[in-house]
């Protein structure tokens, strides 16, 4: 399996402060995001996904993020298996984000 790409939390930041349009998707419970979520992301839950990549661009930039990025790096590899070639896990989660 090809490597998965990864976006480092400070980088997703900077593109947001920047006012850049960023696809991100945050796969954590809802649970989770009672406790903050980055304002531009959209909230699907690691079990929806499956559900729900049909919707999306193959070719479009999508970051996933989660708590650590252990279940956004699962997300992704899914991904690339279904022909996804621009789908980025954020390295560290929002664990490792500047600012919620």
């Amino acid at each position: 399996m090809s490597k998965v790409q990864e976006i480092q939390p400070v980088e997703v930041a900077e593109r947001l402060m920047k006012k850049e349009m960023v696809k991100i998707i945050d796969v954590r419970t809802d649970h989770e995001i009672e406790e903050g979520k980055i304002p531009e992301a959209v909230h699907i839950p690691m079990f929806e996904v499956i559900d729900r990549y049909l919707e999306w661009d193959r070719s479009e930039e999508i970051i996933f993020v989660c708590r650590s990025g252990r279940r956004s790096l699962a997300v992704c590899q899914v991904l690339a298996l279904e022909g996804f070639r621009n789908v980025k896990n954020m390295v560290g989660g929002m664990l490792a984000y500047p600012a919620v």
